[in-house]
Parts: structure tokens; C-alpha cells; sequence
């Protein structure tokens, strides 16, 4: 209806007085209408003529053109439009579905990006949460989108964690890896992760370790250059290497959310150095004290390593190559990458680089990012893991509050308000700054939380059990009453703002309208019997309407909707 309102006042001024304008409409305050625009101010700054007078005149327009879909266009202040639909008009609203603005695009999304041989910390779980569900919305808007993830499996940060596996070890002794977690995934990554912290505190404050870790570091990348699965330094890699893999699987498959392909830095790294060398035969990179570089000051950036004076790739140039590898693999339209803010000025380079020889490739990318993730009172989760906010340890804190704050009989129902507590309590927030997470804020029942809107849900859900069956309708056709039109006023509003979401990829656009629209329903429900009221039929498809609308909102958020709390 909204699209369709839009293209009626834009014709009405283009008749009226010759001038063709982008319509976009506005939601008022319901007491105004259901539609607004301030068209006639635009118009009037371009025509130099009052814009009250334009807008009486598109009013009368309006009334004329739109007979059967508006019972009321007013015009107010200097010179805003308020439309109010028919009930008709606004029933049949309820049919409009969230626009395919994406059809026919492939689109890749790359998030979560987690580092083999490191335990998965807050970040990964954030963007693991709020990439999926921006992956949905693509989907939703008729994207065919494929989730990929990048993760570093060679590279510095890998030759400090073998550095530390040896030590511990007592040297290259593959066999003494089985005696390591006895099957439990989570314990074996807090082990690798140990070990890179005791091999990067020895990098950075013993001379002698930062020697060996550079050269364990070459060893790395020829173990992969060599295709070498015998020696006991290559079983050790690949064992703990699978150990994270494994790990980051198991996690993402209890997280609920979609599949990803893998894209290890081992794979792009080739591709990279090959592009890198590349750009320098034509001058977009430049040697520099025996390292390729990128000059990026002549463009407002700074200068970035490529290759180093080793020959060793860097992370920019392992992105580089990504780039390049997603492309070939996905041909795709969109490329959306999320991670933290402090890689924003990386990736300006990053892709300012492929700007210079593939500007297509670089415009059709979209570099999203966000911040922290803190606990509230900014303590920490877990002592075990130093000051790293671990992924495992916000769910754990989020399953403690939840048992404390109410009683779930039915482990699936228990692990569904848990996961729909943590998920939310990251997707409610616009994207960007810092989030301050809050266990027992996130779990509780009233509020703007997850468990409150899979429990308002829920009670929808048992008032139509109650119903038994659909009553005899005699009313369906009749006006709508107050209560039933402010429902049905909401009710309409999803597919814009499913609409708005895409646009942005900003999913708490999503959250914001649901629990808005839970508390539209409870006021509905406190004033408006249902069950044995003489307009019981015409309610109930209210009821039926509002929790399918919730329903489809929450999956699209990645949020379970049970049937019963």
C-alpha cells in the first residue's frame, strides 16, 4: 500500500503542477493518520509558492484519485499531508510482503572470522549473531547470499601458539597431544589458547623466543607450500589446527546459526603475494627497505605492509586475496565483510589497493563494523581466559541468570530463551559503538528482551489453543473498532520496516518494531475481549496475525519462537 500511495501523490503533483518529485512517505503519530508527507514544503521551496496552498490543493487531488483506499487527508502546520487509509484499505495492507530488492543479486557475507589455535571471544560471537542475521534480511529481500568466514591459520599469531605448544609439549611430540581434553572441544581450545599467550608474552619480552618464533613462522607457511602431513612440527600443526575447526563448527551449530564456507589464510595467502606482486610491477605498491608496500597518504590513509622483507604475506595481503578468491568463486553483486571497529582505517587500504585496478570490486564491498562487547559494571566474564571476554562464558552467564530469574522444566525451551536472550540482547543496539551486556537484563521476562517477546509468543499461541477452532465469522466485514485498527495499523508497519533494515543492514530496526508491536498487542488485549466476545472471529485472525508476525520477525533475527513457556 505504502509503495502504491507513493506513486499516487507523486502523479497527483506531477499533474498538478508539472513537477516529477521522489515520494517518501512517513508512519505519524497514529492520532495524524497512517501515512504523512511533506511534499508541498518541497515543492514550494521549488516553485516559490505557499506550501499550505500546494497542499490543500493535493489534498483535494488525493481525495479525488484515492476514493476507495483513504477515509481522510488533512492537511496540518505549513504545510504536511496526513493520510488515514479506509479499514478496508488497511486489512488488505496486512497482505503486503517486505520488498525483493535484492532479486537476482548474489550477494557473500563474510563475518565471525574467527583464528584457529584461539579460543572464540565476545567479538566472534557478536558478529557470528548479528551477521547471520543481516545474511537473513538479504536472504529475506530475495539475495542469494553466502555466508563465508576467514580465519587466520598461518601467519604470526599461529607461530606464537606452536612457539608455546612446543614449550609445553617439551618439544615436537604429536603423540602428546592425546592426552589433551579427552574429546571435550572447549577445553582444547582454552589450551591453544594458553599457548598463545605464553608464546606472545615470550615474543615481546624474550629476544631469543621472538627468533625462534620468526623462524618457526617460515616453517609454517612451507608446511602448506610443501603439502607436509608427516614431519612431528606438521602433525602438531594440523591436529591443533583441526582442533579449532572442530571447535568453531560445534560452536556455531549450538549458536543456531547458518552454515559458512571456510576461507583459511593459507588459502588466500597465494593469491594475495601473486596480486601483491602484481600491483607492484605496476606501481600501485613500491618497495621500502626491503619490503612492498602501499603509500597510502597521497589518498588520506596511511602506509600499509604488503610483503614483508622476508617475502612473508601480511594480513593485508591475505585480504587481498580474499578479495580476489570471492569474486572468482561467487562472481558477486554485494560483498558484505563485518568486524570491529579497529580495522576501519586497515581496510580503507585494503580496498583502496583493489580500487586501483578493480573499482567495480571495491565499490561493490561494504565494510561494516562494531564495538566491544563489555558486561555490565565492566567486570569480567571469566578469570580463566585473563581480560578476554570469552563467546562461551557470555552464553554460560546468560543460562545462569536465566535458571535464577525463572523456573524452564523443557531443556529445548530452556536453551531456545538463552540463545533468543543473548541474540537479542546484541541485535536490539544500532551496530557500531561499544555493547554493554548485561546477563540478567537480557533473560528477564518484561522489557525490551528476548524471552519477553518468545513469551509474548507463546500467549499468543495459547489464546488461539483456547479458541479450539474458528469461530462462526459475522463481523469480518464490518468497520474496524479502535482497538482492532490500532493492531492492524502495527501489524502493517513490518514489511517497512523489514525494508528499512535491508537498506541499512541494521537488524535493530527489526527488534525495535517487534517490541513495539508486542506492547500494541497487550493494549489491544487489556481493552479488547477475545475469547467469547461477538467479534471473536475477527480478533482471533488479529491474534493469529500477530504471532505469525512475531514468529517470522524473531527467525529472521535468529531467534527461536516457542510454542509454549
Amino acid at each position: 500500500m505504502k509503495a502504491e500511495l507513493e506513486k499516487r501523490v507523486a502523479a497527483a503533483c506531477k499533474e498538478l503542477f508539472g513537477v516529477e518529485v521522489g515520494i517518501g512517505l512517513t508512519r505519524p503519530e497514529e492520532q495524524f493518520g497512517d501515512y504523512a508527507t511533506n511534499v508541498a514544503l518541497q515543492l514550494g521551496r521549488q516553485l516559490a509558492k505557499n506550501p499550505r496552498e500546494l497542499a490543500e490543493a493535493l489534498a483535494v487531488k488525493l481525495r479525488e484519485t484515492l476514493a476507495q483506499q483513504i477515509s481522510e487527508v488533512t492537511v496540518a502546520g505549513p504545510g504536511f499531508i496526513n493520510i488515514k487509509l479506509s479499514d478496508q484499505a488497511l486489512r488488505q495492507s496486512l497482505e503486503t510482503k517486505p520488498a525483493q530488492s535484492l532479486d537476482g543479486q548474489t550477494i557473500v557475507a563474510e563475518y565471525s572470522d574467527p583464528n584457529p589455535f584461539k579460543v572464540l571471544h565476545a567479538g566472534h560471537l557478536y558478529t557470528s549473531v548479528v551477521g547471520d542475521a543481516i545474511a537473513n534480511l538479504m536472504e529475506q529481500a530475495g539475495g542469494k547470499v553466502h555466508r563465508v568466514n576467514f580465519g587466520g591459520d598461518v601467519g604470526l599469531h599461529v607461530a606464537k601458539s606452536m612457539w608455546g605448544i612446543i614449550k609445553e609439549l617439551g618439544g615436537e611430540k604429536p603423540e602428546a597431544l592425546q592426552d589433551i581434553g579427552l574429546g571435550e572441544l572447549d577445553i582444547k581450545a582454552d589450551w591453544l589458547t594458553k599457548r598463545y599467550v605464553q608464546g606472545h608474552e615470550a615474543y615481546e619480552n624474550d629476544p631469543a623466543a621472538k627468533v625462534e618464533i620468526v623462524a618457526l613462522n617460515k616453517k609454517i607457511y612451507a608446511l602448506h607450500a610443501q603439502n607436509d602431513h608427516g614431519t612431528p612440527l606438521a602433525r602438531l600443526y594440523w591436529t591443533c589446527r583441526d582442533w579449532s575447526y572442530d571447535y568453531f563448527k560445534h560452536f556455531y551449530e549450538t549458536l543456531g546459526v547458518q552454515p559458512f564456507r571456510y576461507y583459511p589464510e593459507s588459502e588466500t595467502a597465494p593469491t594475495g603475494v601473486k596480486k601483491a606482486k602484481e600491483l607492484l610491477a605496476k606501481g600501485v605498491l613500491e618497495e621500502s627497505e626491503g619490503a612492498v608496500v602501499f603509500k597510502g597518504e597521497q589518498h588520506g590513509l596511511h602506509t600499509r605492509v604488503f610483503l614483508t622483507k622476508e617475502g612473508l604475506p601480511t594480513y593485508e595481503t591475505k585480504d587481498l586475496g580474499l578479495i580476489f578468491i570471492k569474486y572468482d568463486d561467487y562472481h558477486f553483486d554485494k560483498s558484505i565483510i563485518i568486524t570491529g571497529n579497529d580495522i576501519v582505517e586497515y581496510m580503507k587500504v585494503v580496498l583502496k589497493v583493489v580500487e586501483q585496478v578493480a573499482p567495480d570490486l571495491s565499490q561493490a564491498t561494504t565494510h561494516l563494523t562494531h564495538g566491544l562487547v563489555k558486561l555490565a559494571g565492566g567486570e569480567k566474564m571469566s578469570s580463566r581466559k585473563g581480560n578476554v571476554v570469552g563467546a562461551l562464558d557470555i552464553i554460560a552467564s546468560a543460562a545462569t541468570a536465566a535458571r535464577k530469574t525463572h523456573a524452564i522444566d523443557d531443556k529445548d525451551t530452556e536453551k531456545q530463551t538463552v540463545f533468543g536472550a543473548v541474540k537479542y540482547a546484541f541485535l536490539k543496539s544500532r551496530m557500531g559503538g561499544d555493547l554493554i551486556y548485561a546477563p540478567e537484563e537480557s533473560v528477564s521476562l518484561e522489557g525490551n528482551s528476548g524471552p519477553y517477546l518468545q513469551y509474548a509468543h507463546a500467549r499468543a499461541r495459547s489464546i488461539l489453543r483456547k479458541a479450539g477452532g474458528p469461530a462462526a465469522d459475522d463481523s469480518a466485514s464490518t468497520d474496524l473498532e479502535a482497538g482492532e485498527r490500532s493492531l492492524v495499523r502495527k501489524l502493517t508497519e513490518y514489511p517497512e520496516v523489514v525494508d528499512k533494515a535491508v537498506a541499512e543492514l541494521m537488524p535493530h530496526h527489526v527488534c525495535t518494531y517487534l517490541y513495539e508491536l508486542a506492547q500494541a498487542f497487550n493494549r489491544f488485549y487489556e481493552n479488547n475481549r477475545v475469547l467469547g466476545d461477538p467479534r471473536e472471529a475477527p480478533r482471533l485472525e488479529l491474534v493469529k496475525n500477530y504471532a505469525t508476525t512475531l514468529k517470522t520477525g524473531l527467525e529472521l533475527l535468529g531467534i527461536a519462537a516457542p510454542e509454549q513457556m
